[in-house]
């Protein structure tokens, strides 16, 4: 692990309070979005679906939908992160690449395809909306720590009616509303120290309980 990397994950704070009236503009989302796509996922499915909202009045609709949280409103943005539990069904055009750089035969893509389908097919709907949790948290994470590493503050949040978010984001019912994130440059005026982290022995066990 680098210095650099380090700093990132031990500066990295859930921001509840942000410096109001600064932009954030679509290149610079973009830019943390180039990093966000190198994120982890089951199969490669890569799960997870974004909204930015930075539009004014869409983002006061959104802070009456997230119970009038303060963050939402003095944030420069808010993105909607969504998991997608129909992604394997794209199982075949994501495989593409790599027949076209011969990694794989034609042939082969289709059986891992087939294969993938078949995986979440066999397990229902439960076990899909799972992974599109589970797959799009993980791309959230990476998410935040690409923000912070450009000089941007975030703060998850599950404090929302998710339908409400559905209706005024126009979701298609494909996607499951995982989280809001706000992003922003933090106010520090009333940081508090960070709240107490476990030691390590109190979270990990090695082997087996």
């Amino acid at each position: 692990m680098t210095q650099d990397f380090e700093a990132i994950i031990k500066e990295r704070r859930s921001a509840n309070k942000f410096i109001e009236n600064i932009a954030i503009s679509e290149s610079e989302l973009e830019e943390i979005f180039s990093l966000v796509k190198f994120a982890p996922s089951a199969f490669n499915l890569q799960h997870a679906h974004y909204v930015t909202v930075t539009d004014g009045d869409l983002k006061e609709q959104l802070y009456e939908a997230a119970n009038k949280q303060y963050k939402v409103k003095t944030a420069s943005g808010v993105i909607a992160v969504l998991g997608s539990t129909e992604a394997h069904l794209k199982a075949r055009e994501l495989n593409e690449g790599l027949v076209h750089l011969g990694v794989l035969s034609q042939q082969e893509a289709d059986m891992m395809a087939e294969d993938t389908i078949r995986f979440y097919e066999e397990r229902g709907e439960t076990f899909k909306r799972d992974e599109a949790i589970r797959n799009a948290s993980l791309s959230a994470m990476q998410f935040m720590l690409a923000a912070k590493a450009k000089g941007w503050d975030t703060c998850p949040m599950i404090g929302f009616d998710p339908d409400k978010v559905r209706a005024i984001l126009n979701i298609p019912d494909k996607y499951i509303p995982v989280m809001l994130i706000t992003i922003g440059k933090q106010d520090a005026s009333s940081l508090r120290p960070r709240g107490y982290r476990k030691p390590v022995r109190e979270f990990v066990t090695h082997q087996r309980f």
